[in-house]
């Protein structure tokens, strides 16, 4: 069956360019973020893997690790972080899964069914642009599949683990294009008399949409 949002992630053995692991031992009871790559030494994904690296800070600030997954061999990965490093101008240092015999790729649904170009020379399927977002329980939280042929947006794939890790905390929603800072929904099922306690201040729009800012809230709140 295919996994799905609320689904426990599944464990897996695997070989990366950082030793052997087994996946939810690794990830320790933090957020993780696995993400597939079609092929080494192939052009967009030089560019995302050097993008992600180049987010580091955020993602140590954010307690998220990141693993990477590609159907090839540990020492092609090898030889691939080298040009990254250098193409990029950057320094990997998150693991890279080696799942050249697509086991860790099928169990996760991530083979390119469709893409009859996007094959090994081997003929076996590569895979497409998955993105999954696992929390500290290995619940699967956010999924993402974009076609090999499309780079991914790792500024989003942050903003949307910013916006999961505030909505597990407060009792809001973030609207369209949401960042840190910005004013958010108050859930329906806080009442409006609950709400004036815990949201100080906030707008009702509609019955259904009232928002309110965060930050304006605590300041309130943290007030003799």
């Amino acid at each position: 069956m295919p996994l799905r949002l609320g689904n426990i992630a599944p464990n897996f053995d695997a070989n990366t360019t950082q030793g052997p692991i087994k996946f939810h031992d690794w990830k320790a009871n933090s957020w993780a973020i696995l993400f597939s790559h079609p092929d080494d030494f192939t052009p967009v994904c030089t560019t995302e893997l050097g993008g992600v690296a180049r987010l580091a800070k955020e993602w140590e600030a954010r307690g998220v690790k990141v693993i990477g997954l590609s159907c090839n061999t540990l020492d092609q990965h090898e030889k691939w972080i080298a040009d990254i490093n250098d193409t990029q101008n950057t320094d990997v240092k998150f693991p890279i899964i080696a799942d050249a015999s697509r086991a860790i790729a099928t169990e996760y649904d991530m083979l390119d069914i469709q893409d009859e170009t996007n094959k090994a020379p081997s003929g076996l399927p590569l895979t497409v642009r998955s993105v999954f977002v696992v929390d500290p329980k290995n619940v699967i939280r956010l999924i993402l599949t974009y076609p090999a042929s499309t780079g991914r947006n790792f500024d989003e794939v942050l903003r949307a683990v910013d916006s999961l890790q505030l909505t597990d905390k407060r009792r809001v929603a973030t609207p369209v294009g949401w960042k840190t800072g910005d004013d958010v929904i108050i859930l329906g099922s806080v009442k409006n008399e609950e709400a004036e306690k815990i949201f100080p201040g906030f707008k009702t729009i509609r019955p259904y949409l009232r928002t309110v800012n965060l930050a304006e809230v605590d300041a309130k709140l943290a007030a003799p």
